[in-house]
């Protein structure tokens, strides 16, 4: 059980990692994150690595109890409305993973 948390987690901060990337080229136009695209990117890494319901949750989104601040919830689904489309044509493989691994519980 243990094996597949971590698993998830490492999945789950591949797909975040990924969205990121792919906004803030599209929207910031560098070839590396900017501050407040970094600044995000490692505050979603801490609250994955963090998250004590890892093994039971689906989407952050659906979370009882949200672990990110106001502020940051809001930078990240901007983030995630702009990048999630896009994800298939980036990332189609990582996508249907993520989606698949969604629908196992």
């Amino acid at each position: 059980m243990k094996k597949s948390v971590e698993k998830k987690r490492d999945r789950e901060k591949k797909v975040i990692t990924e969205m990121v990337k792919l906004y803030c080229r599209k929207n910031h136009k560098k070839g590396e994150l900017c501050d407040e695209c970094r600044g995000v990117l490692n505050y979603s890494l801490k609250r994955i690595d963090n998250c004590k319901y890892m093994e039971t949750k689906t989407f952050c989104s659906n979370c009882k109890n949200s672990c990110y601040s106001p502020e940051m919830k809001e930078k990240v689904k901007k983030i995630m409305k702009f990048s999630g489309p896009r994800m298939l044509l980036h990332h189609p493989l990582l996508v249907i993973s993520h989606m698949l691994s969604k629908l196992k519980k």
